[in-house]
């Protein structure tokens, strides 16, 4: 076990790091930055959360006795009802949610068309610039409906995003240097959500309580087999919150356009 007990460590990179079982006693963590980060079962004692800012799944988390988790989804349903949809139990309620979806992403997109093209390709904070977010909404639609559910062994398109931490692997793309039109993107995505819809129109009761059969080859997700509520839940996920970091992004682009005097 490393011991770095008076160390100064500031500005490091702990990039693909096992800091499992550690223990920080006396650490000054002002300042640090976590991105997908698995704290699963840590525990904090004498800390000062002061101007935190946290967003994730959130389950179990106690703070001073009490499990935010359910407060937390409570609240984010409560300022907006929709959000509550995103976890239907039947097939009509998943073709409702995509109709909220798909009327949302609309209206994002007409934003994001307000801005100087250039800046749709602009990383905001380090998060994904707005045509990576909707290149990597392509790939979770290949992953989790086109292989699982469809059972397309290598449904990729060049322009498909796969999360930065997966291992490169055989066959998925990723680009991160290309920079295609936003009308490019969109003609793939357009594809992409009619497959979707293709899918959730013809669900019924029986296959949405079926699983799915193990596609074989290298890819995402790996080659087993999955509920097909859970794999319809996951694209659901991904487009409702990858759509509010849109939004947030695109209002700070918007910002920054202001500033630099205007339109």
């Amino acid at each position: 076990m490393a011991d770095f007990s008076g160390a100064d460590l500031r500005g490091s990179l702990f990039e693909r790091a096992d800091l499992s079982g550690s223990e920080f006693r006396t650490a000054d963590l002002a300042g640090v930055r976590f991105r997908n980060v698995d704290m699963s079962r840590v525990t904090m004692r004498g800390v000062e959360l002061c101007d935190v800012d946290i967003n994730g799944e959130i389950v179990n988390l106690t703070v001073n006795g009490v499990d935010v988790g359910p407060l937390i989804e409570a609240e984010l349903n409560r300022r907006d009802p929709d959000r509550a949809k995103m976890r239907p139990a039947d097939p009509a309620g998943f073709r409702e949610a995509w109709d909220i979806l798909g009327a949302r992403w609309g209206q994002t997109v007409e934003r994001a068309r307000g801005l100087p093209p250039e800046l749709l390709h602009e990383s905001v904070d380090g998060e994904w610039s707005f045509t990576e977010t909707l290149r990597h909404l392509a790939f979770a639609t290949d992953a989790w409906v086109s292989r699982a559910i469809l059972g397309d062994p290598a449904p990729w398109d060049p322009l498909d995003l796969p999360w930065d931490e997966m291992p490169d692997t055989p066959g998925v793309p990723r680009d991160r240097a290309v920079r295609p039109p936003l009308d490019t993107v969109l003609e793939l995505r357009r594809t992409r959500t009619s497959t979707v819809r293709g899918v959730l129109d013809g669900l019924t009761d029986e296959s949405l309580a079926a699983d799915t059969e193990p596609v074989e080859g290298p890819g995402w997700p790996w080659p087993n087999s999955y509920p097909v509520r859970k794999c319809l839940l996951v694209v659901l996920n991904e487009e409702w919150e990858h759509r509010l970091y849109a939004e947030r992004d695109l209002a700070a682009l918007e910002a920054q356009v202001w500033a630099g005097g205007g339109r």
